[in-house]
């Protein structure tokens, strides 16, 4: 593990280490940006250069890529927390270099879904660790504004590039211009770590000796799996609700654009739907995190969840254009209601030696719909057509914010339990 800072150096909030927390917001927009080239592309790879037309096979490049990165986010945490997170950090920005270099000179569809294992895991190392450190440094009372603000940058870096991706495939095709960026996003990513960031291990070690005598131990990997995959309640219904949140991200990424391109929409049409949901999605997130430091968690995640179920309905009831691209809207408003929330709750409910494992495994459950939601909705596709894959994941999101209505706790430690219920 890279040296830890003294503890008597060692302040919390984001104020004291602000140069620091803008260095890993700056990391964040670049893997975002690795993520955001392909929103809008590779479906169009998938049918006009490899001539594939079955949705289940065209949106395999998604359950490659959300499998390695539900895993990755699992073995992320972890590690990070033995063997230091700039560590980490810098080997995800390793396996990232080769990924667009891939998909630019692919012959054959498969080499597209191996790209995909490795962007997998460079956004399950290099996303989880920047998330990682940046609550290190955060008060617990502003880990909501350190995730929201983490959140928006990525999501608007995915917005951002999803756009231009899909423009510079309009004039210039979809192979090889979009895809020089994200080369030089993952050397930047790789040079801007190795040079500056710092680690920020001895962080956890100085917050765990504030807490007033209070239990903080390091407990065994099976425990905080167990805790943060059933065991625990609240954390529980986290998990299941970002899981949901990423089968409605497949559907978003993988299936509407299908749909769209069968209803007739050229490349920038499809590439601006696909650009609005994470854009809305990040520009709401940077609010929504502040206010679930002063509102509270649990009503921000019920609420998020049951406009999520709305946008996805108005995509299977509305038409045109301008209808989806609401549609897309009102799904990302819905998710970043949620979606830094979540975060939010496990770090409140973990504590600080073993948050890091505990964020991991959370991960590790959502980011798993990435691959249950791109199986279930191209399956449904073939099989019944887009109307009844888009149906279900909006019956499935409903059901979700009703979960987390009976089962989660309000857990802000100004207003919920002063104890983490469930960890005995």
């Amino acid at each position: 593990m890279d040296a830890p800072a003294p503890l008597a150096r060692v302040t919390l909030g984001l104020r004291a280490n602000l140069r620091q927390f803008l260095l890993l917001v700056l990391i964040t927009g670049f893997i975002g940006g690795m993520l955001g080239s392909e929103r809008s592309v590779v479906a169009d790879i998938a049918k006009n250069d490899f001539g594939i037309t079955k949705a289940a096979i065209a949106v395999s490049f998604i359950v490659s890529f959300g499998a390695i990165k539900a895993l990755a986010n699992l073995f992320a945490g972890g590690l990070a927390d033995r063997l230091g997170r700039r560590r980490v950090l810098l080997l995800g920005w390793l396996v990232a270099l080769p990924v667009p270099i891939l998909v630019m000179f692919a012959p054959n569809w498969w080499w597209i879904v191996g790209a995909n294992v490795l962007l997998g895991l460079n956004q399950g190392l290099a996303w989880s660790v920047t998330i990682a450190m940046k609550m290190d440094v955060a008060r617990p009372d502003q880990r909501g504004t350190a995730v929201g603000i983490n959140e928006f940058t990525g999501y608007t870096s995915i917005a951002l590039m999803a756009l231009l991706a899909g423009w510079l495939a309009e004039v210039y095709g979809s192979r090889p211009v979009p895809f020089l960026i994200p080369t030089a996003l993952a050397a930047l990513g790789l040079l801007v770590t190795l040079l500056a960031v710092r680690e920020t291990h001895a962080y956890t070690r100085h917050e765990a000796g504030l807490r007033d005598g209070r239990k903080d131990e390091t407990l065994p990997y099976k425990r905080v799996f167990s805790l943060t995959s059933w065991r625990q309640p609240s954390l529980r219904s986290a998990a299941q609700a970002g899981m949901v949140i990423k089968m409605n991200d497949a559907l978003v990424w993988g299936l509407v654009p299908l749909m769209l391109d069968d209803h007739g929409l050229d490349k920038a049409q499809i590439a601006l739907v696909a650009a609005i949901y994470p854009a809305t999605w990040g520009f709401f997130q940077l609010a929504m995190g502040a206010l679930s430091d002063r509102a509270g968690r649990k009503r921000l995640i019920v609420s998020g969840m049951a406009v999520q179920a709305l946008g996805v309905a108005l995509f299977m009831t509305l038409e045109g254009f301008a209808s989806w691209a609401l549609a897309a809207a009102v799904m990302g408003l819905g998710t970043a209601l949620a979606y830094p929330t979540l975060l939010a709750v496990v770090s409140d409910v973990a504590e600080p030696r073993w948050r890091a494992s505990s964020v991991g495994v959370y991960r590790l459950w959502r980011d798993s719909g990435f691959v249950w939601g791109a199986l279930a909705t191209g399956l449904l596709a073939d099989a019944l057509g887009f109307s009844w894959a888009i149906g279900f994941m909006a019956v499935v999101s409903l059901g979700s914010a009703l979960y987390v209505g009976r089962y989660m706790s309000e857990t802000l430690p100004s207003r919920g339990v002063k104890e983490p219920p469930g960890l005995g």
